[in-house]
C-alpha cells in the first residue's frame, strides 16, 4: 500500500492531558477541600457553574436556566421584549447535561436537527434550523465563524439560538435562523476551576479554567484548557481525540475603555464514523422508495477501515477588541478577528449505488476525502446606546462590517475507488467491499493514497452596514426595527488536469425586520414581527453544498440571491417572581427565488418552499429547588416548487413538488429538569423526542422517530468540590441523529455513563 498524507501541524495532546491530569491528581480530594476551606476568609460568594467546573463571584444567580438578555448589542431590548424567537442555552444547562460539543448542547433546543457531511459537504456541524440549512450561520461573539468544524464548548459560556430569517443581524444566509456562541472572558475576580470526567467507553476529559486579576485589579487574564478522548458507545472502532487551549486578556476592567485580546486553538485526530447504509424496501428494488438504515442485524457494525480512514482538524482564532464608553449612554466597539480552520480526512461512506446492500448483502466502502483550509479576516465596528428624540426613547445599535474569506479545497487520489459490484464471489476486492452483517474494520487496504493538489479556491469579500432600534412609543408599546445592506462578491477558481475554470458572482441586497410589541403587564409581551434574509450564490465560500451552481459546473444559471421571509405572532411571559420565562409563537417562513435545477446544468431562481410552525418554551425556576429547560416545536414543511430531481447539474427522474423538506421533523420536544433534594444533592433528567426525518427532497430515505432519556445526579462533597454523574441515552436506544440524502445515516451513541469531579476555589 502506498500512502502520502499531508498532516495538519500538531502539538501533543497527550502532553496537555498529562499535564492537566498531574495537576489535578497532585492532591487528593481531601487536600483540595482543605485548601478551599482556607480561602473562606476571602468572603462569601455565590456559585457560578462552568461546564465541569465552577467559579465564584458576587454577581447574579448564574445557576439559573433563565436568561434575561442576549449578549449581542444588536438585541436592543431584553428577551421578553424582543419580537422574535430566541433561545439561550446557559452555562448551567451545559454543565448539568454534561454537554461537550455543539451538537450535545443543541439537543436541548427543539426545532434543530443535524445533517450529515461527506466530501462536498465537509464533515462537522451542519445544523438545520426550522428546516433550513444553517451550516454557514454560526457566529462567535457576534462575528461570523466561517469554516466547517466540529465545535467544542470548553471555552463557551452560552449559546444563543435565533430562529427565523435574520440576515439583518448577520448578513447573508440565516434563512431559518443562526447560532451565536458566547466565549468565556476574563472576569473581575480570581478563581481556579478544574474538572476531570471518567466514563464508559474509555472516556477521559480534563478541563482547567483559571482567572487572575493584576495591575491593581484593572486587568485580568483567563486561561481555559481541555483534553478529551473517548470511544463511542455502541459503535465498533470509532474514537475521538481532541485538545484545546484558549487564553484571553482584558485591560481596563471597570473603566470607560476596555481592551480584550483572545486566542483559541482546537485540534483533533479521530477515526470518524462512517454511518449505516440505507436498505431497500424490497428484495428486487433498484432504487429507494421509502427506506431507512439497515445495519445487517448488528447496530455496532462499522463499515470503515482502520488502515485507511482518519480525520484531523484544527481551528485557530485570534481576536482583538476595544470598547470605549463615549458617555453614559453611548459606547463604541471595534472587533478585529482573524481565523483559520482546516480539515484533512479520508472516511468511508457505506455506498449503495450498485444496490449491493439489497442484492448481495454487501457494502461498497466508498472513500470520501477532503483537504481544506478556510481563512477569514473580519473588522466589525459597532456604536450602541440610547437617546431621547421627538418624545420617544430609543435603544439603538449601528455598525459596519468588512470581511475577507478564502477556502482552498483539494482531496486525495484513492485507487481503486470505482463503485464496484460487491458480489460474494469477488470477496472484499482489496478492502473495497465488506459484509453488511459482519464488516471487519481491520481488513487490509491494498490500494494507494496520494495527495491530489487539484481543487477549488473560493474567495469572497463582503461589506455590510446595519442599524437597529427599539422605540418606546409609550410604556406599553414598543417598535423594534432593523435594516442591513450587504455586498457580497465571490470568485471560484477550479484547477484540473485540463486547465483552470473561473466563475464569479457579485450580489447586493437589503434585509430588514420589524416587530410591534404590546406589554399588557410589565413582565409580559405580545408581538407581531416580519423579517427577511438573503442567500447569495457561493454563500458558504466553498465549505459546503448550498444548491449553488458555482460548485456544480453549471453552463447557464440565474444566480440571484434566494429570498426568505418570516411572519411571526408570539407572546412571552416571566412568571413566578420573574424566575420562569414562558414563550409561545406561531409562524410562517417562506423561501422564494430558490435556485432549482430545471434542465441539465441549468438552474433558475424559480423554487419555493415554506414552513408553518408552532413553538413553545419554558426556562427557569418553578420553585427555589426546581428548574426546567423545555421546548416543543411543530414544523409543517412543503417543497412548493422544487424543480427537477438531480445532483451537480445532472437530472434524475421525477419531481419533489409537495414533499416534506429534508431534515425537517414535524414534531420535536425536549425537556431537561433538575431538583435540589437537599442543599448538597441535586437530581435531574431529560427526555428528547425527534419525529421521523427525511434525508432527501424526494422523501425516499428517512430515519425513524426516537425518544431518548438522560439522567443526572450531583453532590457537593464540600463547598468547593462536587461530584456529578450523568447517564446519557439511559435506555440504550438505537437511533440515528443525522440523515444523508442518498447513501447513509449516522447512528447516535448508545448508553454512556460519565462521572465528573470538579473543584473551584
Amino acid at each position: 500500500m502506498s500512502r502520502t498524507i499531508t498532516k495538519i501541524p500538531a502539538s501533543s495532546p497527550r502532553m496537555l492531558a498529562s499535564a492537566i491530569g498531574v495537576a489535578l491528581s497532585a492532591s487528593s480530594v481531601a487536600h483540595l477541600a482543605q485548601a478551599a476551606e482556607d480561602t473562606e476568609q476571602k468572603g462569601q460568594r455565590n456559585s457560578i457553574s462552568l461546564g465541569a467546573t465552577s467559579i465564584t463571584g458576587e454577581e447574579q444567580d448564574n445557576t439559573s436556566y433563565q436568561v434575561e438578555k442576549a449578549s449581542s448589542q444588536k438585541y436592543t431590548a431584553p428577551l421578553v421584549d424582543t419580537p422574535r424567537s430566541v433561545t439561550v442555552v446557559p452555562q448551567q444547562v451545559l454543565k448539568d447535561t454534561a454537554a461537550t460539543s455543539l451538537q450535545d448542547a443543541l439537543r436541548t433546543v427543539p426545532g434543530i436537527t443535524f445533517g450529515a457531511g461527506e466530501g462536498g459537504n465537509p464533515q462537522g456541524d451542519r445544523p438545520f434550523i426550522r428546516g433550513f440549512d444553517a451550516q454557514g450561520d454560526t457566529y462567535l461573539d457576534g462575528v461570523r465563524d466561517t469554516g466547517g468544524q466540529s465545535r467544542e464548548i470548553f471555552d463557551i459560556e452560552s449559546i444563543e439560538v435565533s430562529k427565523g430569517p435574520n440576515s439583518s443581524f448577520g448578513g447573508r444566509g440565516s434563512a431559518g435562523g443562526s447560532l451565536n456562541l458566547v466565549s468565556k472572558t476574563p472576569q473581575a475576580r480570581d478563581f481556579t476551576n478544574g474538572g476531570f470526567t471518567y466514563g464508559s467507553d474509555q472516556t477521559r476529559r480534563y478541563a482547567l479554567d483559571v482567572n487572575r486579576q493584576f495591575l491593581d485589579d484593572s486587568a485580568a487574564f483567563r486561561l481555559n484548557l481541555m483534553s478529551h478522548e473517548q470511544n463511542v458507545a455502541g459503535r465498533d472502532a470509532v474514537n475521538y481525540d481532541r485538545w484545546g487551549v484558549a487564553p484571553s486578556l482584558t485591560f481596563g476592567l471597570g473603566t470607560p475603555t476596555r481592551v480584550n485580546l483572545s486566542y483559541y486553538h482546537l485540534e483533533s485526530n479521530d477515526l470518524p464514523d462512517s454511518g449505516i447504509p440505507y436498505g431497500y424496501g424490497s428484495s428486487t428494488a433498484t432504487a429507494h422508495a421509502h427506506d431507512k438504515p439497515n445495519d445487517g442485524g448488528d447496530s455496532n457494525n462499522f463499515y470503515g477501515l482502520k488502515d485507511r480512514d482518519f480525520r484531523k482538524t484544527r481551528a485557530d482564532i485570534s481576536t482583538f477588541s476595544i470598547e470605549h464608553d463615549l458617555n453614559d449612554t453611548m459606547t463604541l466597539k471595534n472587533t478585529l478577528r482573524h481565523g483559520s480552520t482546516g480539515q484533512d480526512y479520508i472516511l468511508t461512506q457505506p455506498d449503495d449505488s450498485k444496490f449491493n446492500v439489497n442484492r448481495f448483502g454487501t457494502v461498497w466502502r466508498r472513500a470520501n476525502s477532503r483537504v481544506s483550509t478556510t481563512t477569514t479576516t473580519t473588522n466589525q465596528t459597532d456604536l450602541f446606546g440610547s437617546f431621547q428624540a421627538l418624545g420617544f426613547k430609543h435603544s439603538y445599535s449601528t455598525g459596519l462590517e468588512f470581511t475577507g474569506e478564502e477556502t482552498r479545497v483539494s482531496s486525495y487520489t484513492i485507487s481503486p475507488n470505482a463503485n464496484p459490484i460487491c458480489t460474494v464471489a469477488k470477496g472484499s476486492l482489496g478492502g473495497q467491499c465488506t459484509s453488511l452483517s459482519n464488516p471487519n474494520p481491520d481488513d487490509a487496504w491494498t490500494g494507494s493514497i496520494a495527495r491530489n493538489y487539484y481543487g477549488t479556491t473560493t474567495k469572497a469579500t463582503s461589506r455590510g452596514a446595519y442599524v437597529f432600534d427599539t422605540i418606546e412609543l409609550d410604556p406599553k408599546w414598543l417598535l423594534n426595527v432593523g435594516l442591513r445592506y450587504d455586498t457580497f462578491d465571490t470568485v471560484a477558481n477550479t484547477d484540473s488536469a485540463t486547465g483552470r475554470s473561473k466563475i464569479k458572482e457579485d450580489s447586493q441586497f437589503f434585509n430588514w425586520q420589524a416587530g410591534l410589541v404590546w406589554k399588557p403587564v410589565e413582565n409580559a409581551s405580545i408581538y407581531a414581527s416580519y423579517a427577511t434574509s438573503a442567500t447569495p450564490a457561493g454563500g458558504l465560500v466553498g465549505e459546503g453544498s448550498d444548491g449553488n451552481p458555482l460548485s456544480a459546473g453549471a453552463a447557464t444559471s440565474d444566480l440571484q440571491p434566494e429570498e426568505t421571509v418570516n411572519y411571526e405572532l408570539g407572546t412571552k411571559w416571566d412568571l413566578f417572581h420573574d424566575r420562569l420565562s414562558l414563550t409561545a409563537a406561531v409562524f410562517r417562513t417562506e423561501k422564494k427565488n430558490t435556485r432549482i435545477l430545471v434542465d441539465a446544468l441549468t438552474y433558475q431562481n424559480a423554487g419555493e418552499s415554506q414552513v408553518d410552525g408552532v413553538e413553545l418554551s419554558a426556562s427557569g425556576k418553578i420553585t427555589d429547588q426546581w428548574q426546567v429547560f423545555a421546548g416543543y416545536s411543530y414544523l409543517d414543511s412543503e417543497l412548493v416548487k422544487s424543480g427537477l430531481n438531480g445532483r451537480n447539474g445532472v437530472v434524475s427522474s421525477g419531481s419533489s413538488k409537495g414533499n416534506q423538506m429534508p431534515n425537517t421533523p414535524k414534531n420535536t420536544f425536549s425537556l431537561w429538569t433538575t431538583y435540589d433534594v437537599t442543599s448538597k444533592l441535586t437530581i435531574g433528567g431529560g427526555a428528547f423526542y425527534v419525529d421521523q426525518v427525511y434525508g432527501d427532497a424526494g422523501n425516499t430515505v428517512y430515519v425513524p422517530s426516537y425518544t431518548r432519556y438522560d439522567a443526572m445526579a450531583s453532590y457537593k462533597l464540600t463547598k468547593n468540590v462536587d461530584l456529578q454523574l450523568n447517564v446519557q441515552n439511559l435506555t440504550d436506544k438505537l437511533y440515528y441523529d443525522k440523515a444523508f440524502s442518498t447513501h447513509f445515516a449516522n447512528q447516535a451513541a448508545g448508553r454512556t455513563a460519565l462521572l465528573t469531579t470538579s473543584f473551584h476555589f
